[in-house]
């Protein structure tokens, strides 16, 4: 066990290989709990494999092999006691493309839950409707919720597959890219999202935008080549990065 109750997530020694291939490498870092952290570095660097080692989904690729130890409440999520499915239960996960289910707006929403043993209607009922409040989306959908999942816009899907996650009541959040596939107006209305949401979650968010990691998040992690080079508060990165490989990517000298 490891406790420091300012940090919800402690990753040490972190190293991940695909195959010959190290992915990852010595990566060590505290995120905070209740605040929203950014992962941002060029394309191929690791940022969506860190991910992944947060809730173990990791371990659904194959050839990947995983050393080191994170601890999500002091708790080697590693250890051979770690129940996964409970793990993903805590830790929920929204992708880059929306990847909503081919069922009702109600049912997507209530598909974790019904996995998790949960039967009866009203309580269903009660925390889709939640659920879709918190996700910012029940409005929109209020007079539909039996109808497809599939006709939504592409940032009201993303908003109904935040939703299923935050049906099942996590306390982390990961957001692998979620708004690469969204038009302006839809982002905006995710990032406003997450800024209401870090009250209740630790929130990470991968992202290719360097201006999205600059107004969504309260501290950014910079990886490259499978290594985490600095790691701070966003305003301080981004003003007085420690690191010229920090500088050079923020101004644009390689993406």
């Amino acid at each position: 066990m490891v406790n420091n109750s300012e940090y919800k997530i402690i990753v040490k020694n972190l190293n991940v290989w695909f195959g010959n291939k190290h992915v990852l490498i010595n990566n060590n870092i505290s995120i905070k709990q209740n605040k929203i952290t950014a992962i941002m570095g060029p394309s191929g660097c690791g940022k969506s494999t860190f991910l992944r080692c947060i809730n173990r989904m990791i371990e659904l690729t194959d050839g990947a092999r995983v050393e080191g130890q994170i601890f999500i409440d002091g708790e080697n999520i590693y250890s051979d006691n770690i129940n996964v499915y409970e793990l993903r239960k805590k830790v929920g996960m929204v992708f880059q493309k929306p990847n909503p289910l081919p069922k009702s707006i109600f049912e997507n929403v209530a598909y974790g839950l019904r996995i998790h043993g949960i039967k009866d209607r009203r309580e269903l009922q009660e925390r889709v409707e939640k659920a879709l409040i918190d996700a910012n989306l029940f409005d929109e959908v209020k007079d539909r919720l039996h109808t497809s999942a599939l006709a939504l816009s592409g940032g009201q899907q993303q908003r109904l597959c935040l939703a299923r996650a935050l049906a099942v009541e996590p306390e982390i959040i990961l957001l692998d890219e979620p708004a690469s596939a969204l038009d302006p107006m839809a982002t905006a209305k995710l990032e406003e999202l997450l800024e209401k949401l870090k009250k209740d979650y630790t929130i990470i968010i991968v992202t290719h935008s360097i201006q999205q990691a600059a107004r969504v998040s309260d501290y950014v992690a910079f990886l490259m080549l499978g290594e985490f080079i600095e790691y701070g508060p966003t305003e301080q990165i981004f003003t007085r990065p420690k690191d010229k490989r920090t500088e050079d990517y923020l101004i644009g000298k390689f993406g």
